[in-house]
């Protein structure tokens, strides 16, 4: 018997240099499986493309704010109010619409059978290009 397939959402993480413009960069990927009790972020910031944009703010807090949206994922902040969140919660939080630098795309949904798999398909389509 096939295995089952499980609903799963996702959003791109996106770094918006400026929110004037509206233009961004893929920089990350967050999906989320209830059923399978996944929840998987990556990050990454492509200097030369972050460039192309005109972007003059800081690297660096970009940098920590991707590294910050990957620990919120992982459950490893242990203080404040992430520190009590449950992963759905976690997930909602950070596909939550923000008009920051770094902030969620829109949300989609799929079923896979196996969402560490579709996750990497996914990051290389989106992310990685």
């Amino acid at each position: 018997m096939p295995p089952s397939r499980s609903p799963f959402s996702y959003a791109v993480v996106r770094v918006v240099p400026d929110i004037e413009r509206g233009e961004f960069l893929n920089a990350g990927l967050i999906l989320f499986c209830r059923p399978k009790r996944y929840l998987a972020v990556r990050t990454s910031l492509d200097h030369d493309a972050l460039a192309s944009l005109g972007a003059s703010g800081d690297v660096g807090a970009i940098r920590e704010q991707l590294a910050f949206v990957e620990a919120v994922a992982a459950g490893t902040v242990t203080s404040g109010p992430f520190a009590a969140m449950s992963q759905s919660e976690r997930f909602h939080w950070l596909t939550t619409p923000r008009s920051t630098v770094v902030q969620p795309g829109p949300l989609h949904a799929g079923t896979t059978d196996d969402p560490a798999a579709t996750f990497e398909h996914l990051y290389g389509v989106l992310v990685e290009r």
